[in-house]
């Protein structure tokens, strides 16, 4: 490897060297600090006990030690709390790093500029004079690193903040509200920049696995992962677009979206997500998706009444408890195809996929059984309603269109 330059610059050099450069440390740093200022206009300064900005302290600080470990052999190392402290400012503040890396950038150039003067005045030799210069690049990364180090602390710090106040508004939302909490829903708002809408949904979320990323829903739909099966709280649901975007994001997922209600009634909206969800978990519903309530109202209105259809079932089809099971079923599903259809025998042999003369025989059997009871409005109602909770079970084969 070759020599490094400032190895062979006489002590007496370096020692004017340094001896200069920590001289004019404060005032190189209150020029730079001018620059700054003119140069970021909008910079807000932070003081410190005696009312003079950190940024100057940092500024002289970087200056100095830089020096000091260039001089005394020593790889230039960043201070790292001052500047960790800059970092974590612009994180708790929400900006960037971008005008941060710009002021230093802009104090290493001119640091640079006026120690390449220094540098001639101690007799310096060009080549040690170059490797300051790829020394002082090296420190401005560490600069940089030092304050992503901090920025990234505080941003971690800013998101969980954030989180924590999300989950006590969702927590709001869904609440069964007595009374008028509008005041309260919207200072929990405005905490984390959330516009209460008019309207929303609640979706319901079944993780695909315990370690399961959570999902891209977008801006304005609030997500709370921390539940053993993730809520959201979706603003506008019937915005154009919002349908679409939610299905992208909740690929994989399973689960299920209650209806649109107004903001004070969100937990009527949790609770039919919830029911649904229930149904999936049962397998009468389908996973592998996240269902929209409103475009399964048959089974959300059928299926969870078991016991409710299964009392309805014994009285309104008595009338085939006599029969095998094969024929009982065959003539439910008959029974079904007959009240759905607005036909004769062709059209519900049609729809269960058998003879026309097969469905004449069928429904001469279901006259007979049923008398002109069969006939009678409310009767026939309820016949429908549980013989299709019937075959939303699977207890009944499916409808031939």
């Amino acid at each position: 490897m070759t020599r490094p330059a400032w190895q062979d610059v006489p002590r007496s050099n370096l020692d004017r060297f340094e001896e200069i450069a920590r001289s004019e440390a404060p005032e190189l740093a209150h020029t730079i600090l001018f620059q700054i200022r003119r140069e970021y206009p909008y910079l807000h300064l932070v003081e410190d006990e005696s009312g003079e900005p950190l940024a100057l302290v940092g500024i002289r600080r970087a200056i100095e030690g830089f020096v000091s470990n260039l001089t005394a052999g020593a790889h230039p190392r960043v201070p790292p709390e001052m500047f960790q402290e800059f970092g974590r400012g612009e994180g708790l503040e929400g900006r960037s790093l971008d005008a941060l890396q710009a002021i230093y950038r802009l104090g290493v150039r001119l640091t640079w500029r006026r120690l390449a003067e220094i540098g001639q005045q101690a007799d310096i030799p060009a080549p040690a004079m170059y490797e300051l210069a790829e020394s002082g690049f090296e420190y401005l990364d560490g600069l940089v690193e030092q304050s992503v180090r901090g920025y990234a602390e505080a941003a971690a710090r800013r998101a969980s903040e954030r989180l924590r106040l999300q989950r006590q508004l969702i927590e709001l939302l869904l609440m069964e509200h007595r009374g008028d909490v509008s005041m309260t829903l919207a200072e929990r708002a405005a905490r984390i920049g959330w516009e209460l809408p008019e309207t929303i949904a609640v979706g319901v979320l079944m993780r695909p696995a315990r370690e399961a990323v959570a999902p891209a829903v977008g801006q304005g739909v609030l997500l709370e992962m921390e539940s053993e099966q993730p809520r959201m709280v979706i603003p506008g649901p019937e915005t154009a677009g919002r349908a679409e975007t939610l299905r992208r994001a909740t690929a994989g997922w399973s689960g299920a979206i209650g209806p649109p209600v107004p903001l004070a009634a969100a937990a009527t909206s949790l609770r039919w997500a919830e029911t649904a969800v229930q149904l999936i978990k049962k397998g009468l519903l389908p996973q592998g998706e996240v269902l929209y309530c409103t475009e399964r109202t048959e089974e959300l209105l059928l299926l969870p009444a078991e016991d409710l259809i299964d009392a309805a079932a014994r009285r309104c089809l008595a009338p085939l408890d006599g029969l095998s099971a094969t024929q009982s079923r065959r003539l439910a599903e008959t029974l079904l195809a007959w009240i759905e259809t607005p036909g004769g025998a062709p059209e519900v042999a049609a729809r269960l996929g058998v003879h026309p003369q097969t469905a004449r025989y069928r429904l001469r059997q279901i006259r007979e059984l049923w008398g002109d009871a069969i006939d009678e409005a409310d009767q026939r109602f309820e016949m429908l309603l549980v013989l299709r909770a019937l075959r939303l079970r699977g207890d009944l084969a499916p409808a031939q269109d």
